[in-house]
């Protein structure tokens, strides 16, 4: 939690220092302080944060508007303040994806555990995200492997195994990826078709 870039977003001023001083007893940077949505928006777009903590009462745009604009323009942690608790409101912080709700007035233990689980969470769906494309991207290698696959299987009459090592044989010469290869074989295959 040290050295973790902070913007907060809180149009009550008391409230809001008191929240600074929390965050910067816990060792965070507080790097920007917004006291309506517009304003939050604009200094996260910015200032690029570590974490959001921001009230859901905000003026211009409230809090959950201006995180599900800053949520489409990139991903950042954010934490919710509401003076209470409401369950139409939790719900619309669930489905914009905030990561942690707390109710004023905030101590800093609660602050604390709040922000160390809303950023546990946030590299876990981070992580997850990462591997969900790379496993999209091997399996659209794979299918590219195969389709050329199959076409030296028919236009040299090897077997299949024979086939897979002819890529792979064609791609260490070649000093190019697998899926590079079978690219370029079945750009070369369109080529040779008459349909």
């Amino acid at each position: 939690m040290k050295n973790l870039n902070v913007v907060i977003a809180e149009d009550e001023i008391l409230i809001l220092m008191g929240l600074k001083s929390n965050l910067e007893s816990l060792g965070c940077i507080v790097i920007g302080e917004a006291t309506n949505g517009k304003e939050l928006i604009d200094i996260v777009l910015e200032r690029k944060p570590d974490l959001i903590i921001a009230d859901i009462n905000l003026p211009i745009l409230d809090g959950l508007e201006a995180l599900e604009i800053i949520n489409k323009n990139m991903d950042v942690p954010s934490l919710i303040v509401s003076g209470y608790d409401d369950e139409e409101l939790i719900q619309r912080a669930i489905e914009i994806g905030v990561l942690g709700y707390l109710i004023k007035p905030i101590d800093e233990s609660d602050l604390k555990a709040a922000i160390e689980i809303a950023i546990s969470r946030f590299e876990e769906i981070k992580n997850l995200k990462i591997e969900l494309e790379e496993t999209k991207d091997a399996l659209e290698s794979r299918k590219i492997i195969e389709k050329a696959k199959g076409i030296v299987m028919e236009r040299t009459q090897l077997k299949e195994d024979d086939a897979m090592k002819f890529l792979q044989k064609k791609s260490r010469n070649s000093n190019k990826k697998l899926v590079d290869v079978a690219k370029d074989i079945i750009e070369a295959d369109k080529a040779f078709r008459l349909d």
